[in-house]
């Protein structure tokens, strides 16, 4: 159980709702806590394991290379257990693709497979791309190989299949254009196809503008698929990493029904705006407490540190029904 946590009624009455509240306890984790020597520890996927919060997080050593370390803690705050070494570790030998090291775990529960699909960023010498690797429990996990070809990244799995197929979220890229979200799908997940735009970066003078993508996994509502993404904004003092919203029709959601023209939650805190990257909030997973409604978001702040923000599905839902349906010409 989250502690902390204001009621929708404490919310501030303002033009700009807030909507999701830092813990006051914030940054939650540090690499100091760590029970190995460590630069970083920043950017975890959450899920909720045996009653525990359970995060695995992108850690960077002093080399300059990221591994992944799993954390977990009872009320999703504090008295966090590490794994006395890397959870998971790249192995070049056997996957030359993680040569550079292996970043940004997003962690789905797969109802039909009854285990956990862990997607991840590998690093190889031609660039960034989308790997993943299942688990029953943390403990042993294996590895599918890569599924996307670089330069990709920011990807998650829907937990169920539609139509008899497994749907990708995913974020490809190439230099001199913009970086949009996209989906494909497979009934394997090793075989992907059907590749299509999700959701346009935005241009001109937008907070979303040219390159997006996802953030947290998608998250089943009565309403439809929350998605949680993230925006860059360049500006002459660099670049800022902040926080939008959508909603997916339920049955089909490679459909945006809503999408928020504003951004929803951004770098305010020290611990957000100065560090090895300034200026970011980067969250790879969230959690839904379905007794409280509460969700919370364990995010990365300017990739130095581990913060939690909390807010309650009820309001989220209720500003998405107040934000316009999605326009390409944006």
């Amino acid at each position: 159980m989250i502690s902390n946590v204001p009621k929708s009624s404490d919310r501030k009455e303002d033009s700009y709702p807030e909507l999701f509240i830092r813990n006051p306890s914030n940054p939650i984790i540090t690499a100091k806590d760590l029970p190995y020597p460590a630069h970083t520890i920043f950017n975890p996927g959450a899920t909720e394991f045996e009653n525990n919060t359970l995060l695995i997080a992108r850690v960077e050593d002093r080399k300059g290379f990221s591994h992944l370390t799993k954390a977990i803690s009872k009320d999703g705050v504090s008295n966090w257990i590490f794994d006395k070494n890397p959870t998971i570790e790249a192995e070049p030998g056997i996957h030359p693709e993680e040569r550079w090291g292996i970043e940004d775990p997003r962690i789905t529960w797969m109802t039909d497979l009854g285990k956990w699909a862990i997607a991840y960023t590998s690093f190889s010498r031609t660039g960034p791309l989308v790997s993943l690797a299942l688990t029953s429990d943390f403990v042993s996990i294996k590895k599918l190989g890569p599924i996307m070809a670089p330069d990709d990244k920011d990807a998650a799995l829907f937990p169920r299949k539609f139509n008899g197929k497994y749907i990708l979220i995913h974020r490809p890229y190439s230099d001199g254009h913009k970086a949009h979200i996209w989906t494909s799908t497979s009934a394997d997940l090793l075989s992907w196809g059907e590749n299509q735009i999700l959701l346009n970066a935005r241009s001109g003078g937008w907070w979303d503008a040219n390159k997006i993508g996802l953030s947290a996994q998608p998250l089943e509502t009565s309403d439809g698929w929350l998605l949680l993404y993230h925006g860059v904004k360049h500006t002459a003092a660099g670049a800022i990493y902040r926080l939008g919203l959508a909603l997916l029709d339920l049955e089909n959601p490679r459909k945006v029904l809503k999408r928020s023209n504003e951004w929803i939650f951004g770098p305010e805190e020290p611990y957000e705006k100065f560090g090895d990257v300034s200026d970011v909030v980067f969250p790879c997973g969230w959690i839904l407490n379905d007794e409280t409604g509460i969700i919370s978001i364990y995010y990365g702040g300017a990739d130095s540190c581990i913060g939690l923000a909390t807010a309650h599905l009820s309001d989220l839902l209720q500003y998405m029904k107040n934000c316009p349906e999605p326009c390409e010409d944006d």
